[in-house]
């Protein structure tokens, strides 16, 4: 995992780093993974997440507290997460190391306290600006695609979102890159990951359709947002033998492949249908 063990498992704890700094009330400001890790730690014992490379999925160490205070709130346990890789791996997802690295990032802390007990649901949910937090096996399923058994050295997501699916990207690739194109998405990243202290992810704000040229090329690039049709600056950014996977249509979408052959040629396999937001240039 490239290094990556050594920084998860991470606490619950340890996701709070100045805990008497942070409002105790879901609702008082903006959502953040530190504020809803300060407000579920209020109630319930903080525990260790380990990636199922080193134990197995059904020998995790046990949940969360589940209280009556915590439960509405969406405090969820350790048990609920594994039940969503197990729904997940039930769906066809294949790659241990992909589903570790869900059962390890703690979705309910990336979307609002409000829509907690839903984390785990196999659903997108709303996280602000018309943009939503992809749901669990298309995150899975994309990100087993674009590693194909593989190690990842540099990856590039479009569409950062809440930080979710690059910190699900984080522990199957060397370097994660993520384009924001919405200034306050782009802020709620960075809020909901710093706390986490992932070392290996790079958020930037700009245009996605525009790639990150001065970082390429890309073994990997991920889109989470879905066009007519792949940018042509984001194929030139794909290292050759390098694959991208994006929603593609408008109305009716599909999940395409697209795997570069050499300098100049790129090959395009349709693989499923899914249902993602508009991909949009410029930005707000």
């Amino acid at each position: 995992m490239s290094g990556n063990e050594k920084r998860f498992p991470l606490s619950l704890a340890s996701v709070v780093s100045q805990r008497g700094n942070v409002r105790k009330s879901p609702t008082a400001m903006p959502q953040t993974a530190v504020q809803n890790a300060a407000f579920h730690i209020k109630n319930s014992h903080s525990s260790t997440i380990k990636p199922s490379t080193q134990v197995p999925l059904a020998k995790k160490a046990s949940a969360l507290a589940v209280t009556p205070q915590t439960a509405g709130v969406g405090m969820v346990s350790d048990k609920i997460r594994q039940a969503m890789v197990a729904r997940v791996a039930q769906q066809g997802v294949k790659d241990s190391l992909v589903l570790a690295a869900l059962e390890a990032i703690p979705r309910h802390l990336f979307v609002e306290s409000g829509l907690a007990s839903q984390a785990y649901i196999d659903a997108s949910l709303p996280i602000g600006h018309h943009q939503t937090i992809s749901q669990p096996y298309i995150v899975a399923r994309m990100t087993e695609i674009l590693r194909n058994g593989k190690n990842l050295h540099r990856i590039l997501e479009i569409g950062t979102g809440c930080g979710y699916q690059a910190a699900v990207l984080s522990l199957v690739a060397k370097e994660v890159y993520s384009i924001e194109r919405i200034k306050a998405l782009h802020e709620l990243a960075k809020n909901n990951l710093r706390p986490m202290r992932i070392a290996n992810i790079r958020l930037h704000y700009g245009d996605g359709m525009l790639g990150l040229p001065q970082v390429a090329p890309f073994d990997g690039i991920i889109l989470a947002a879905a066009g007519l049709e792949v940018p042509h600056a984001l194929l030139e950014q794909l290292a050759i033998g390098g694959r991208l996977i994006a929603p593609v249509g408008g109305r009716q979408q599909v999940l395409q492949l697209v795997e570069r052959t050499s300098q100049h040629a790129w090959n395009s396999t349709i693989l499923e249908q899914c249902h993602f937001v508009p991909l949009h240039q410029g930005v707000i």
